[in-house]
């Protein structure tokens, strides 16, 4: 399903496929959640965009969410990313995607995000992809139930993506 995969901006028809996607079972423990207001929201800002990745069918199976398009430091935050079954190879894919998107731009330097330290199986996907640990950010993020997690940040620059396999 990988090679077949397509990246295109997300319309608002999109969103119940998206929250759909972040809240698959088992899901809780390793992606973030928005209620349909908060992804409204932050659809309609001018700092954030987001995209869907489709099947040969149209199917909606991946998303991502990038913040911070205009930074004037040329750093772009990935805030998340989902894909319908993980393991398949499809992340990864989407995710190069995504990356390749934004190092299209003119501006960005730096494209960068943070996941819980203990997701490892996305760690190895983003280091395949060129991404670097830049460092931890200690019980950053608070659980609906009050328990308290460390981040992983990681991040790929533009030379770095250049002199990898991402670059075309």
């Amino acid at each position: 399903m990988a090679a077949n995969l397509t990246l295109r901006l997300a319309a608002a028809a999109d969103l119940a496929a998206i929250m759909a996607i972040e809240r698959g079972p088992g899901f809780e423990r390793f992606v973030g959640r928005s209620s349909i207001e908060e992804h409204q929201g932050l659809m309609a800002s001018a700092n954030h965009v987001y995209f869907v990745g489709t099947s040969i069918s149209g199917a909606i199976v991946a998303f991502a969410i990038l913040r911070d398009l205009e930074d004037a430091h040329g750093n772009v935050y990935l805030k998340r990313i989902a894909v319908v079954r993980p393991d398949e190879g499809l992340g990864g894919a989407f995710l190069r995607l995504v990356v390749g998107w934004v190092f299209a731009r003119a501006r960005p330097h730096r494209f960068w995000l943070d996941c819980f330290t203990h997701n490892a199986r996305a760690q190895r996907v983003y280091e395949k992809l060129g991404f670097t640990r830049d460092g931890v950010l200690r019980q950053a993020y608070l659980a609906p139930n009050g328990d308290r997690f460390d981040l992983t940040m990681m991040a790929i620059t533009r030379l770095e993506w250049r002199e990898g396999a991402g670059a075309p």
